[in-house]
């Protein structure tokens, strides 16, 4: 997903959106993304509008948070889950899980910490930094 523009992307979700209110059969990466769009509610009635949610910038400026940025990041969360990388990373999923006894609660604590990790990195113009990241995903423990 990671290659698409914008709309590519966007309308990923709208189509993985439509099979789950028709009821049709999905693709592994599609159960994944439905998942994430059952697990929000609030994002459905966006979804429901295809052409207007197209079009819309999700303005930080004007207090919008980005659904489909925001679904993203579930998405690449739950890649690093499968995958371990950063190594160590499922094994600290696991251990989070039993603090939080959420997975979305604990999916959503890691989105904050992946964010601000791919927002340093964009403003230093560098890859991420993996071990700052696992670091502050530790720190998730303790508080």
């Amino acid at each position: 997903m990671l290659e698409q523009n914008r709309d590519q992307t966007r309308q990923v979700f709208f189509s993985v959106w439509q099979k789950v209110l028709k009821g049709l059969p999905m693709e592994s990466m599609e159960l994944i993304i439905a998942d994430i769009i059952k697990r929000h509610p609030e994002y459905h009635s966006m979804l429901d509008e295809q052409e207007k949610s197209m079009a819309n910038d999700f303005s930080i400026e004007q207090g919008e948070t980005n659904p489909f940025l925001h679904m993203g990041l579930h998405i690449a969360i739950r890649e690093q889950i499968a995958a371990d990388r950063p190594i160590g990373i499922n094994q600290l999923y696991k251990e989070l899980i039993k603090q939080y006894n959420s997975e979305h609660d604990v999916e959503h604590a890691m989105i904050d910490c992946l964010a601000e990790s791919l927002w340093l990195a964009q403003q230093q113009q560098s890859m991420p930094d993996e071990l700052q990241y696992m670091e502050n995903l530790r720190q998730l423990k303790k508080s």
